[in-house]
């Protein structure tokens, strides 16, 4: 079984958690996920079952859609990026952080596409966040000045919507990565790329999906010599 799940993330539980339990019951060995939520947190989680847990990377390079319920005009002491589930040194911060350790989570660069208040009543306020991969929105709540996230939840992935969340359901590897270009190659092309060889070809933007008629062979790098170089094979 290789494909990805999409799963609403009730607040409490770890994105490990979820993983977990998808993976029991489902039935299968491996599963990962792509893109950590607080477990404070709610919403769209994507687990990744069989070969789709080589194309973690990819998912978790994604643009985010994000709501949060702000409360203005005060502070909350997990607030700061120390409380997230980023990993430091192999850890997630919020762990070390109510460990009482002492460390510093490195700086990153992210984009903000959208940051729109819906609405307001008093003290608190309703945002919609889009943003790059690696934002932490309560960061940018805080810096609104005084004020933290009372409810945070994740809407979108790329173009997977929370609202299609079905733990049951399997989105085969195909329909997973429909986002990157894809480029149709024949059956000796297949063989190749399959085996991690170049072929010709030429196509637009940093990864596409190499296919055949049985589906999907590779996610390859354009180069400039006029090649395709397979970087994740599926036939192995």
């Amino acid at each position: 079984m290789d494909g990805l799940v999409l799963v609403d993330k009730p607040p409490g539980k770890t994105s490990h958690d979820l993983t977990l339990a998808t993976r029991r019951m489902l039935g299968v060995r491996k599963a990962g996920h792509a893109g950590t939520l607080d477990p404070f947190a709610t919403g769209l989680l994507l687990v990744l079952v069989g070969r789709a847990r080589r194309v973690q990377r990819f998912l978790m390079a994604l643009p985010k859609q994000y709501v949060t319920v702000a409360r203005l005009g005060a502070i909350s002491t997990t607030g700061p990026p120390i409380y997230s589930a980023v990993r430091v040194q192999g850890r997630k911060a919020y762990e070390r952080a109510r460990d009482g350790e002492q460390f510093e989570v490195p700086e990153r660069e992210v984009t903000v596409y959208r940051f729109e208040q819906q609405w307001r009543e008093g003290d608190r306020a309703q945002f919609l966040i889009e943003c790059s991969a690696g934002t932490y929105v309560r960061s940018l709540i805080a810096e609104l000045g005084d004020g933290f996230c009372e409810e945070l939840r994740r809407t979108r992935i790329g173009p997977f919507h929370v609202e299609d969340a079905d733990p049951q359901r399997v989105l085969p590897l195909e329909q997973a990565l429909a986002f990157l270009p894809r480029v149709q190659i024949d059956a000796d092309a297949a063989w190749r790329a399959g085996h991690g060889q170049s072929i010709a070809g030429e196509a637009e933007g940093e990864h596409v999906l190499l296919a055949d008629d049985d589906g999907p062979v590779a996610i390859a790098e354009p180069r400039e010599d006029g090649l395709l170089k397979p970087v994740v094979g599926f036939r192995g």
